[in-house]
């Protein structure tokens, strides 16, 4: 049995911790209904939601792609399939070796991080997930909807062989079909 005095701080503590919780919810409410949090695309979030949001999202894609199942990965006509979709749907927002993202990519909050570095991050059954489910709220689309299967674990083979490239091996492989007879003036 607790002594008066420890029942006294025990109760103090608790009535101490509920005190500060229902304070911080109350200051969280007036600051979402107050209206007083910029969500403009044009300011930065404070560090914190940065840090919160990666966390939030890196343990929301390890739990999601936990059962996905990765084909083999790798071969020539898988990456240039990659390549392709890539440069056609990733390259504006992501860039690449040698290559910015766009102006469009350079304007979304929080800006898309370049891709050269993903398998730094994430693991292949990840990067899939990433790319067919897309993010809430990061402009990062749900291509499943837009691509096929064969087409996502493409993209995600050409991003896991991206570290390996120059600027020089970057543009070859993602060059538009022709692009080099085009500029020697021969196919039209």
């Amino acid at each position: 049995m607790l002594s008066n005095r420890r029942r006294l701080i025990v109760k103090t503590a608790v009535s101490t911790l509920l005190a500060a919780g229902v304070t911080a919810g109350a200051a969280g409410l007036a600051l979402l209904y107050g209206g007083w949090y910029d969500i403009g695309a044009t300011s930065q979030h404070f560090t914190y939601v940065y840090r919160v949001l990666e966390k939030g999202m890196a343990n929301s894609v390890r739990h999601h792609a936990r059962d996905v199942q990765v084909p083999r990965l790798g071969g020539e006509q898988q990456l240039r399939l990659g390549a392709a979709v890539y440069r056609d749907k990733c390259l504006q927002c992501h860039g690449g070796p040698g290559v910015a993202q766009s102006t469009i990519g350079m304007s979304m909050q929080p800006i898309p991080g370049p891709l050269v570095d993903a398998t730094q991050h994430w693991e292949a059954h990840e990067l899939y997930w990433i790319t067919k489910n897309g993010i809430k709220m990061s402009g990062m689309p749900a291509w499943e909807y837009h691509l096929g299967e064969d087409e996502i674990w493409a993209v995600v083979a050409f991003v896991r062989a991206m570290p390996a490239m120059n600027a020089r091996d970057f543009r070859a492989w993602t060059a538009q079909p022709g692009a080099a007879a085009l500029a020697q003036g021969g196919a039209k």
